[in-house]
């Protein structure tokens, strides 16, 4: 049988009483409007003030900032103005400046026909008793007529009168400037004839000093040459009989195969003593071509055969590869029809499996004891 006296718990069952007396607590202030309503978190509130403290203390020092800024953008904005205007003033002042200097009434093209002073500037229709606008047709000049005969003439008279004094001056000065330029011209006369004298004495006794040098420069140039001309042909018959000697007694003329040896082996040759190759040589150069033209025939035969090879198995490949093609292709258009009417299978199974939830299970609408259960626990 069940042993129904075993003994109590007393700390386990004063965990359980905590643990009720803290959920009616709990179930009072929650379920109790007004406490929930006037019960406040201090700390929560204290940060709060604090988190807008700082918030409203950021947003001053921005608006400081943007403020700094944009005056210091006013000031940039108003020198920027205030350049402007003075450039603006400069340049009105220079095109002012130009229409008066260069853009006169005057200077314009069609000035002549707006003129207001046309006829105060126009010509008179006779100038002169020569005037060529004056025609037979104009009723200006008649024959026989001399306006300016007094004027003419003493005009006539006046300029033959400056001109004879013009003339008398000019005599004069041209008198006078021929006596001082022959006076001139004698004096520096004088002075080239002196100093040529002087030049003269000195050329004659530099040439005599140079004469003197130049012979016995050449003197000793002759006497240096001859020993020289007296040396080099000594050497040079010298050397000519050595070189004689040389050819007489050498290998060169005598044809010696042993000189054209070299000292780094029997294979190499001396190319400036070398008189060509054996017969034995030669023989032996014929049967190596010969070698390799029928190595290189060979290598030839092989690389057809590989070229043939190669297409064979690469038409091999391609069909072999078409064939794959076509069963994937084929395995493809399978895996969709199973997919297809997996598909519709599944359609027809939802569309089964969503009227029997709206037919079948959605049909009892809930009632107030559905509503009732709920705010009945703090959990």
């Amino acid at each position: 049988m069940y042993k129904l006296d075993l003994p109590v718990d007393y700390k386990e069952a004063a965990a359980i009483e905590r643990r009720r007396n803290m959920e009616e607590q709990r179930k009072s202030r929650i379920f109790n409007a007004k406490s929930r309503t006037i019960g406040v978190d201090v700390q929560a509130l204290q940060q709060q003030i604090k988190d807008k403290q700082q918030q409203e203390s950021y947003e001053r020092r921005r608006g400081e900032a943007f403020a700094a800024d944009a005056i210091r953008n006013d000031k940039i904005s108003q020198l920027l103005e205030k350049r402007q205007e003075t450039d603006i003033i400069e340049l009105n002042r220079a095109l002012n400046e130009f229409r008066s200097l260069h853009q006169q009434p005057d200077s314009r093209r069609e000035f002549d026909l707006f003129d207001p002073d046309y006829l105060k500037k126009d010509k008179p229709a006779r100038v002169s008793d020569d005037d060529p606008r004056c025609g037979i047709s104009s009723i200006q000049k008649f024959e026989g007529e001399d306006l300016n005969s007094k004027a003419r003439n003493k005009y006539q008279q006046e300029q033959l009168r400056e001109w004879s004094i013009e003339q008398q001056r000019e005599r004069d000065q041209a008198r006078r400037n021929q006596q001082q330029a022959d006076h001139l011209y004698e004096l520096k006369m004088r002075e080239l004839d002196q100093r040529a004298m002087e030049l003269q004495s000195a050329e004659e006794e530099c040439r005599r000093n140079i004469n003197l040098a130049t012979t016995d420069y050449n003197n000793a140039l002759a006497r240096e040459r001859s020993e020289r001309e007296r040396l080099h042909k000594q050497q040079e018959l010298d050397d000519n009989m050595t070189e004689i000697a040389n050819h007489v007694f050498g290998d060169v003329l005598t044809e010696n195969p042993a000189v054209a040896q070299s000292a780094f082996g029997p294979h190499r040759v001396i190319t400036d003593r070398w008189k060509g190759m054996s017969p034995q040589q030669l023989e032996d150069i014929r049967k190596q071509q010969e070698k390799q033209r029928l190595e290189k025939e060979r290598l030839a035969q092989e690389q057809n055969l590989r070229d043939l090879e190669h297409d064979r198995q690469r038409l091999a490949n391609a069909r072999a590869a078409m064939l794959l093609e076509r069963e994937q292709e084929r395995k493809r258009e399978e895996l969709q029809r199973r997919l297809a009417d997996e598909n519709r299978r599944l359609a027809q199974e939802q569309t089964s499996h969503k009227d029997y939830l709206d037919k079948e299970v959605y049909t009892n609408p809930p009632t107030a004891a559905y509503f009732g259960q709920f705010n009945t626990s703090t959990r």
